[in-house]
């Protein structure tokens, strides 16, 4: 049996397998080349990633987010009745995959002269901080243990 060490494998990490999964998964399809890409920033809270897709339309071409992934798709058909004398353009398929991190929302995609231009943009997350009020346990006589309950301010109007 060999252990496998992880940076996950923490108990300070909980709920993190998935994050695991995704790595692994962005390794195997990291090592394809396949189409070239930029990733710029435009603006304080733009990105845009621009994929080399030559030879692909707009039908050829999927995008789509999911659990904060997004993974672009090209497929091209091949075209049967043509008679190629030399064949150097291989009509290819590819997918390419980016981990987007909490707030980053994908706004658009469009195609230009070859280029598929995906904009993102980081969206400001509003505070989800609250209070947990902690009850103390009652004695077992049945009356309130004062000593061993505490009191927590909470922003609730009474």
């Amino acid at each position: 049996m060999t252990t496998r060490l992880s940076l996950f494998d923490s108990p300070m990490f909980l709920g993190f397998d998935h994050f695991e999964e995704t790595f692994n998964r962005l390794r195997k399809s990291a090592s394809d080349g396949y189409p070239p890409y930029n990733i710029e920033q435009t603006g304080e809270n733009g990105l845009c990633i621009t994929l080399a897709v030559a030879g692909f339309t707009m039908d050829d071409l999927d995008v789509e987010v999911e659990k904060n992934q997004l993974i672009i798709r090209g497929q091209q058909d091949e075209d049967e009745d043509r008679i190629y004398l030399h064949r150097g353009i291989a009509a290819r398929q590819f997918s390419r995959s980016f981990v987007l991190a909490d707030g980053i929302e994908v706004i658009g995609a469009s195609i230009d002269n070859g280029l598929l231009h995906i904009e993102m943009e980081r969206v400001q997350p509003e505070s989800t901080a609250r209070k947990i009020e902690i009850a103390g346990k009652p004695a077992l006589n049945g009356k309130s243990n004062s000593a061993s309950a505490i009191d927590v301010e909470t922003d609730k109007k009474k």
